[in-house]
């Protein structure tokens, strides 16, 4: 039985993990795919203390170092069940069942869907959710960007420097994007910012060929030739596992800076939390908090088995 179990290794998980083993508790980190979560899938990061440009794939590494330095225990299986009710809390995975005095949830978001006509049928045929994944496969191709966020923004300016074209679609009238995102993109020479237009079709025969999109003041349609369409249109936080009494009714989870639940022994960090800004810095200082108070939850009734080693 470990100490403390946290499901998910995105920064709020990772931190949480450094944070409780180097307090003397006994981690386990479950991951279903890598660990840096969303991080890991952005192309750079400048808004990161200490590093002015880096690539969300080099801080997710440094990440699983600092982790595994640490002398945590890792492994990439996708949890299934959640049995938190009890004293001594369990995590099912596909193929082992783990025991904990403690869990740290913080499972991250995952890419919202559009819902539309070709979206899942053309999805890994052109259509990504993923453009520092992906992106490299357009390279001298007319991509179409959704979404007028900074993930949709920053991807817009990622793929303006490998592909031909990028074709930034957005309902509304202004990005919703941080100024200096704005800024390069609207700088960029083969980007076009298509304002005012919601996509309602992805086109193609074996794989995407054009997107139909809609003015929303005219209801004029039009057909713009692309390869490829990325989607970025925001985040849901991944609680198909939570317990229904920790949700609140726009399905984050409800928690306090401290992380602290309604279910004794269980706490909850980054994206699932609901709270004012989604950042890495923000993930991040969720983890601490949650493993602070996993730790004092675990003097409070596990004082025997816990050694206090903990640095503020």
């Amino acid at each position: 039985m470990f100490d403390v179990i946290i499901v998910g290794g995105g920064p709020a998980g990772l931190t949480s993990a450094i944070y409780t083993s180097r307090a003397g508790l006994s981690t386990l980190v479950i991951e279903k795919m890598s660990l840096g979560g969303q991080a890991a899938m952005t192309y750079k990061i400048d808004n990161y203390p200490g590093f002015k440009n880096i690539s969300g794939m080099e801080l997710a590494a440094d990440f699983e170092s600092h982790v595994k330095a640490s002398g945590v225990k890792v492994v990439m299986e996708e949890a299934t069940v959640f049995c938190l009710d009890e004293e001594r809390k369990t995590v099912t995975t596909q193929s082992n069942q783990y025991e904990a005095k403690a869990v740290i949830l913080a499972l991250g978001s995952e890419r919202k869907k559009l819902g539309i006509p070709g979206e899942k049928e053309f999805s890994g045929r052109g259509v990504s959710y993923c453009a520092t994944c992906d992106g490299n496969f357009f390279r001298n191709r007319d991509v179409a960007v959704i979404g007028g966020g900074n993930t949709a923004v920053g991807d817009t300016v990622a793929l303006s420097e490998i592909c031909r074209h990028v074709s930034l679609v957005y309902h509304g009238e202004h990005l919703s994007a941080i100024y200096s995102l704005r800024k390069q993109t609207l700088e960029r020479q083969n980007v076009s910012v298509l304002y005012h237009q919601e996509i309602c079709r992805i086109l193609g025969t074996d794989k995407v060929e054009r997107i139909r999109v809609k003015d929303s003041e005219t209801g004029a349609e039009n057909d713009i030739r692309v390869d490829g369409v990325f989607i970025d249109i925001g985040m849901n936080p991944n609680t198909k596992l939570i317990p229904k009494e920790l949700l609140l009714p726009d399905g984050y989870v409800g928690a306090d800076e401290n992380g602290t639940t309604k279910i004794p022994g269980v706490f909850v960090a980054g994206d699932l939390r609901k709270k004012q800004l989604y950042q890495i810095v923000t993930a991040m200082s969720d983890g601490a908090n949650a493993a602070y108070s996993a730790q004092l939850y675990l003097e409070e009734n596990w004082v025997s088995s816990v050694t206090t080693n903990y640095e503020q």
